[in-house]
């Protein structure tokens, strides 16, 4: 399959203050934020901060796309990303992340070792 994918990676940080929370949350979003165009086949860089504050919430949501699985392969090893990766390394404390065909329910990276997955269901 081709096509568009769309690479979503949820964050829980560091800090023991509410205030350490927050300027872990804004030094991720800067960071994703600041690869809008860089990158080659990186057509959509979101970044969002969760505002529920539940316990179980993550605390950053990156929402990415990339022109097709071959551009999302390339970021996992592209320097920018790599930097923004080592930049953002201590800050981080749990990682979630799904990737899938943005156009398509089909099942996305089957027997891929793009990155170590977990699935994550809903209601556990």
């Amino acid at each position: 399959m081709s096509g568009p994918v769309r690479h979503i990676v949820m964050w829980r940080l560091r800090g023991d203050t509410p205030q350490q929370r927050a300027d872990a949350r804004a030094k991720v979003k800067a960071a994703f934020e600041g690869l809008r165009g860089r990158i080659d086949g990186l057509t959509h860089v979101e970044v969002g901060a969760d505002v529920s504050g539940v316990d179980y919430a993550c605390d950053v949501v990156l929402v990415s796309e990339f022109a097709d699985r071959a551009a999302l392969e390339a970021y996992g090893s592209h320097p920018e990303h790599l930097r923004v990766r080592q930049e953002l390394a201590d800050l981080r404390i749990a990682r979630f992340q799904v990737d899938y065909f943005a156009d398509s329910d089909v099942p996305a990276f089957t027997g891929s070792n793009l990155h170590r997955r977990s699935e994550v269901v809903a209601g556990e």
